[in-house]
């Protein structure tokens, strides 16, 4: 699984794909419902495949644990991200034995399983696939927008 164009946006609901990178920033677009955003430099955004989980033995890349959940569940749904705690942790546990318990917390284990839950119910749950089939498939559905920077005017020379 490639998680190269994904991003967790801070303050913002689910995942964006990112589409359009533009002087200012960048032009995202949902995952949950397909409406794109303009994103400035100073939001807080996260690439999925720069995110790591704690282990005993040192970090795990997020692509990594969402392609064990993807093997655990057959490329299914997981268990929803609104179990207790317990329930949450305990298939955590079975996902990636030697997690790091004391700095990995139930919210970041929520937050995982609700993004494989969001990027399974989009198909983008698959074997390991180069990031630009992977992306064809979602721009396929929805054709980009091109933003175009305003021109500059040209001052007449005088002779």
């Amino acid at each position: 699984m490639n998680l190269e164009k994904i991003l967790a946006i801070s303050g913002k609901p689910g995942l964006y794909v990112l589409r359009v990178q533009t002087r200012t920033g960048f032009v995202a677009e949902s995952l949950l419902d397909g409406k794109k955003i303009t994103v400035n430099l100073k939001s807080n955004v996260s690439l999925l495949s720069e995110i790591s989980i704690y282990t005993y033995e040192g970090e795990k890349p997020l692509a990594e644990i969402m392609q064990k959940i993807a093997d655990k569940e057959n490329k299914g749904q997981a268990i929803s991200h609104k179990e207790d705690n317990a329930i949450l942790m305990a298939y955590f546990k079975e996902i990636l034995p030697d997690y790091d318990e004391e700095r990995v917390y139930p919210s970041d284990i929520k937050k995982v399983l609700n993004w494989y839950n969001m990027l399974q119910a989009k198909g983008l749950v698959v074997d390991k696939v180069p990031v630009a089939e992977e992306v064809a498939a979602i721009v396929e559905e929805t054709p980009a927008v091109e933003v175009k920077a305003p021109a500059k005017k040209l001052k007449a020379k005088k002779e």
